[in-house]
Formats: C-alpha cells, structure tokens, sequence
C-alpha cells in the first residue's frame, strides 16, 4: 500500500489494480484488508491538498488541490472503463442473435457487479469531489456507478446499436419465436430489457431513472414489429377459420401480450402495447365482427357473445353496432311471440291475458338473461333492452295502434292473480308472479289506463271477496307506489280503508238493531259497504229498480241509521253490484241460490205468484228490458224458472227441476252488456281524466313560469306527463284553449304564440 502522500502515478498503479481486480477477476475474490487498503488509498489521495510542484494557488483559479486531485481520480477511471469496455466490444463484434444476448447478459452482469463495488471504494470521492462539482453546476460528471453505466452505453451499448440495432433486433427474434409457439429463456430476456431502463439517466437528476433509451432502442421497434406481426397473422387466420374461433385468437392473444409485459418487459409500456394490439386484433376487423353478432344472437351462442362483447368493449364506439342490433333483435322476437299467439286462433278481444303476459316475459326473461351473462348488465344494452321491450309491448299484433290494449290486458292478468281462484297455492310464487307484472309494467306507456283497469278489477274483488290476500293486494299496491309515487296509488288505498269502515259500520248497525228490534224483525242478515264516490269506479245503476218488499225495512232502517249518524251525505244504492242468499223451501232439496239483486227481484216475486208474463215481472220489478231479458235467461237456463211460452215464466218443480250437487249454488254470472260495457267505460273515464291532467300540469307550469311560447310549453307538458301517459300534441292544443276560455292563462298582447299565468 503506497504512503498517504504518494504522488498521482503511484497512487493510480495501486487503485488501478485492485479495480481491474473488482472488475474481471471479482469471482476469485477480494479480501477484506486488501479491499480496505483500496478504500483507504483512495480516502488518502482525495484528502491530500499537498500540491506537485510549486504551482501558484492564482494560476490554478483558486481551486484547492482537493479538487484536482479528485478530478485526476475521475479520470483515471473514465479512462479504465473506456479501455475495459473496447476489450468487450472486440469479442462482441461476431456475435449475432441469442449468443449476443447472452454474451451481453453475462458481461452486463459481471460489469455492473463490479462497478457496484467500486462505487462504494470511491465513496469519498462520490460524497465530497463530485457532490461539489454538481452543486457547482458542471454537467457530465456523476457518481463512480452511474459513470460506469454513461461508459457502458456510449462505448459498448451504442456499438452494438449502430450495427443494425442488433442488441433489440435479437431480442425482437426471440419475441418472435416465442409468439410462433417456441419456448425462449425469459430470464435471459428480462436481464438485457432491464438493462436498457438502468441505462435510461436524468440528466437533471442522476438517482431518478428514465425510460428514454429504453423506448428509443426497444420500446418503438418492438411495438412496430408486433403490430406487422398481428395484422399478418389475423388476416391470415380469419380468412381459413370463422369468426368464433378468431374470437378465442384474439383474446388469447391479448393474454399473451400483457402476460409478455408482465415477464419481462417495463409495465409502462403496457398501455401503449395493449392499445396497439386492439387497434390491430379487433378495431381493424370490428365489421366482420358486428357482422356475426347477429348469427351468434340466433344461435344463443353464450360463450362467443360474451368473448366477442369484452372484445369490442376494449375500442372506442366498439358496443354501439351490437346495442342496435341487440335492440332490434329483442324487438322482433317479442312481436313475434305475440304475432304467433294471435295466429293461433285467439280472437284479439278474446285473448288470454295469461297467455299474451307469458308470451312477453318469455321474451324479456330469456334476453335479461342474455344482457347480464354476455354482456356483464352493461348499461347500453340493458337500455337497448328496455327500449326494445317498450316497444313491443306497447305495439304489437295483438295492440295493432291502440296503446290501451296492452295495459289492459296486464291489469286483467294481474286481476287473475290477485283472486282466490289462482292456481297459486304458495304465497312465494304469487309475490313472483306479481313482480314479474311489475317487469312489463315498467314498460307500458300509458300507466294511467292501466290504473284505471287495475282500480275497476280490485273494486270488484273487494265488493265480491274474491281477494287472495289483504297481504297480496297490499304487496302490489306497495309496488305501483315505488313505481309512481303516492298519488298514483291514493285511491287503491282509500278503497281499502272504506272496506275497513264499512265492516265496522255493519256491525255497529246490527248491534243497533239489536237493541231496538225484535229478533223476528231482523230476519234478512245484512252487511253493507259504503263506498266513496271519488275513490271507487262504480257506475250507478241507470235503470229504475223496485226494491222487494222482503228486503224494503232493512233498507229503511240502514237509511235512517246512516244519514242520523252522518247528516249530510246522500247515499247511493248500487243494485248492480249486490249479492243476495235466497233460501228454496218449494223443493225436497233445501238450496241456498246466490244471485244478483235484479235475479233475486225476480225470484221473490214466485213467493206470490206460479206463473208470471214477461211483462209483468218487467213491472213488478222496474228492471230494464235488455238486462231482464239475460236475467230470465240464466235462470231458465239453471232449470230455476221454465218458460214453454215465449213470454211466460213459471217456477219448475216438476220432474226436471232445478237439482244440484252443491247446497250453495252459485247464479251470479256476469250480464254480457256490463261485461262489454266495462272495457268502454274505463277508456272513456281514462280520456275524462286525461284532459284535466293536462290541464292541472299546463296550469302548474303557467304558475311557475308566469309567461311561456307555444313551443316550449307543449315539450314541457309532453316531459311532465310522459311517465303516466304519452299526450298527443292536438289534446294539448285542446287543454291550452280551454284554459284560455275559462282565463286560467291569455295571450300575452302583440303576440300569438306567447301565454301569460292569470293570477
């Protein structure tokens, strides 16, 4: 070990030693007191300020001897790594491909495990020397490691670059090999990529990494070369193999592609990688694709759809072709579910409402399916969804252009269930049953009739007791509300808070009775339902009826109870809707006949007379002629009543009387005239309601606005209305008119299509 004080040639003959040592014959090993003589040396030299000869300090532009002294250090090691480094190059200059790689591999490891090594010899040169000279502003010099690495690439790297690239192009090869099915050394790949980052140096900042030489040298090259790769190859392959197993292709080849990034390129060329990839895998033979969608949609085949949907999910605008075509797809299958329910012979007016609600929720249930197995629920398809399904419910073979059909039919579907006749014995697959209404409810566009059906069908189950459930009828009134608020269902539930009232009133008008009445007065058991006339859609009686003297005391004395108890109110009596019990004596067979009020006027009057004219039952009981007409038909039909003349009834007890299994007997069957009627009554009552709807919103919209132009007033209406029903522009026109007359709004003055709110 030279003395502390040794001059420069001395010093470097000792260091240049035992770095040459480090740098080739490390695998040999350094002893620790060899190492520390080195370290110590190279401590002694930077620290020395003893000058060689005798320089004047001012020649020297006042820098210490320090600093030359570690300059002289600096670059007697740039000088090593130049000349270390040309040795390299010769033996690397016949090497081509894989052996290239390798070579280079090898010496990149030996090399940059030696440069670590000595770095840390040189630390005080590091810490003090060049730390200065950076401080101070002088560029192109750096720590003893990052020079060893600005020496590797502008001596050995560049070399082999500037000869055809061909460091990336062997590594290109190897890529190439590995894509056409060959196993390559990865390791081997990922030692020289990493090699191209840590040559990568921020000028500004020689800790911070940069990926410039990287992408200069590999990244654009590799990209490049992947790109001519797999245009080649997907050409080729779709034009020998279908488009589903190009599908597979294309995605196991994007696999690929990001697990190559992963093994052992920079994850920050992932991005630009995969973009690439998609632009040449799918973008590029995206219409042959949007083309086979459809032959995949008819076939269900599963597995393609969702392949060919995370495929084109990937490009911009890639979804939107299937959307539409997905749309019109579900579109036509739900009108033709509907096309071949009504070509099968169902009569549209004598459609089952079952069958035709089946057929639609066949149609939805299968493509729902669809859209969240193939298409993970994205958002644009389950739009094309319900726009296709808002579609075919609405318009179909069996609506042709009437918007009314389908919510009618569905209220009387949903009126099915709701009964005590369904065939639904758990009350699990009811509340299914009624969610699966509320599917194609969602999609019927004018709700209001539907209400409208929906309020007229529950009426009559809550008059007759036909109701499956309190609960169920509660269940889907619950429903209708979180679908369309409180007001589309405030008379649903008032109807059911007067049922409450009037089981209530029934029994506090018998306990009454009770104590007023004798028990021989009271034989006609009786219960009532008072009903409001706001909330209920029932239609008073047109015709005169003669209220038999067997029931005319309790009607009295449930009139008097009523309006002593509420002054005021004026009841109604709706005939056409009561149910009467008549007790037979005149046969061996005791039966109980459940009939309608008008039968039962008929019935009562045999208790006085065998034979009765047509005529005169019309005027015993004040019944109209048509409705008699269907009321002696039943029961003659029953065998209740015989008539060999045309126009004569008799009660029959003779040898073929009225005989039944059953003690109740039920003859309550529904006239035909209401039956057609109500289909008429509730369209008419639905177009009633809909012009003072459109009123009150025009009104609404007037009072906040106080002045609005024809044009916008209209869209703003159609906005406002279009969730309960879509309002034709004309009945607008209409309702503005109307308001003009009665000066709820008026022209504003000078204009003719601009209205002001009259307050």
């Amino acid at each position: 070990m030279p003395p502390a004080n040794s001059d420069l040639p001395t010093t470097w003959a000792f260091l240049g030693d035992g770095v040459d040592h480090i740098m080739t014959k490390l695998h040999t090993g350094v002893s620790y007191s060899k190492y520390m003589a080195l370290y110590t040396v190279s401590y002694n030299y930077c620290t020395s300020s003893r000058m060689q000869g005798n320089m004047d300090q001012a020649a020297l532009g006042g820098r210490t001897g320090a600093n030359l002294m570690g300059s002289d250090l600096y670059n007697h090691l740039i000088k090593y790594f130049v000349d270390h480094l040309k040795g390299l190059r010769d033996q690397s200059d016949p090497l081509v491909d894989e052996a290239l790689l390798r070579y280079y591999a090898q010496e990149w490891d030996r090399y940059t495990t030696g440069a670590n090594y000595i770095n840390r010899l040189f630390t005080y040169l590091n810490r003090h020397w060049v730390k200065r000279e950076k401080d101070e502003g002088r560029r192109g010099v750096y720590t003893v490691y990052t020079l060893s690495l600005v020496q590797w690439k502008s001596n050995f790297f560049m070399h082999i670059q500037s000869k055809n690239t061909k460091l990336a192009g062997a590594i290109l090869k190897l890529i190439e090999r590995q894509r056409n099915g060959e196993n390559i050394d990865q390791g081997l790949v990922k030692k020289v990529v990493d090699s191209f980052v840590s040559l990568g140096l921020d000028e500004a900042d020689s800790n911070k990494a940069s990926l410039e030489v990287y992408r200069e040298h590999l990244e654009v090259p590799f990209i490049a070369a992947t790109e001519k790769h797999y245009k080649q190859e997907s050409d080729a392959y779709l034009a020998e193999n279908s488009v589903s197993d190009y599908l597979k292709r294309a995605e196991e080849r994007l696999r690929e592609e990001e697990d190559r990034v992963e093994r052992f390129l920079n994850t920050n060329t992932r991005k630009l990688l995969v973009s690439r990839c998609e632009h040449v895998l799918i973008r590029e033979h995206a219409e042959v694709m949007w083309e086979e969608f459809q032959k995949l949609l008819d076939y269900d085949k599963d597995e393609d759809l969702q392949r060919m949907y995370a495929l084109l999910a990937r490009i911009p605008e890639g979804l939107e072709p299937l959307r539409k075509k997905f749309e019109e797809h579900v579109k036509q299958a739900g009108l033709a579910a509907v096309s071949k329910l009504v070509g099968d012979g169902a009569a549209i007016d004598t459609l089952d409402p079952k069958a035709y609600v089946d057929a639609l929720l066949d149609v939805h249930k299968k493509n729902q399916e669809t859209v969240n197995r193939s298409f993970k629920g994205e958002a644009g398809f389950v739009a094309s969804l319900d726009k296709a399904c808002r579609e075919f419910v609405n318009r179909n073979a069996a609506t042709g252009t009437s918007t009314t059909k389908s919510p009618e039919l569905l209220a009387k579907h949903a009126d099915a269930l709701l009964r005590k006749s369904n065939k639904l014995s758990e009350e699990g697959d009811l509340e299914e049953a009624l969610n699966q209404v509320m599917v194609l409810f969602k999609y019927i566009e004018d709700k209001d009739v539907f209400q409208t059906f929906y309020t007229t069908k529950l009426s009559k189950r809550l008059i007759h007791g036909v109701s499956a459930s309190d609960e169920s009828e509660a269940s889907m009134i619950s429903k209708l509300k979180e679908a369309c608020g409180f007001e589309y269902t405030n008379k649903l539930q008032r109807m059911f808070t007067d049922m409450s009232l009037s089981k209530d009133l029934t029994d506090q008008f018998k306990e009454r009775m009770q104590q007023t009445h004798d028990a021989a007065d009271l034989d006609v058991t009786f219960s009532v339902m008072v009903l409001g006339t706001n909330f209920w859609p029932l239609n008073a009686p047109t015709n005169e009826y003669t209220i038999p003297r067997e029931i005319q005391p309790t009607y009295e004395r449930f009139t008097r109870y009523y309006q002593a108890k509420h002054s005021g109110r004026k009841l109604t009596w709706l005939w056409n809707y009561s149910k009467n019990e008549l007790r037979t004596n005149y046969l061996n067979q005791k039966y109980i006949l459940m009939t309608s009020s008008y039968q039962m006027a008929v019935l009562v009057q045999y208790n006085d007379h065998d034979t009765l004219s047509f005529e005169e039952i019309v005027t015993a009981t004040a019944i109209s002629k048509e409705i008699l007409s269907q009321v002696l038909g039943l029961l003659t039909k029953a065998k209740i009543l015989i008539s060999d003349d045309t126009d004569q009834y008799d009660l029959n007890p003779g040898t073929h009387r009225f005989k039944s299994k059953k003690i109740r007997v039920n003859l309550n069957q529904p006239i035909k005239a209401e039956v057609k009627a109500e289909s008429t009554d509730v369209l008419k009552t639905v177009d009633e309601d809909r012009k003072y709807v459109i009123q009150a919103t025009i009104v609404r919209i007037m009072k906040a606005r106080k002045t609005m132009k024809n044009q916008p007033l209209i869209q703003e209406v159609i906005s406002q209305i279009s969730q309960r029903f879509t309002p034709k522009i004309p009945d607008i026109k209409k309702a503005i008119d109307t308001l003009l007359e009665k000066e709820y709004i008026e022209r504003v003055d000078g204009t003719r299509d601009t209205f002001a709110y009259v307050a």
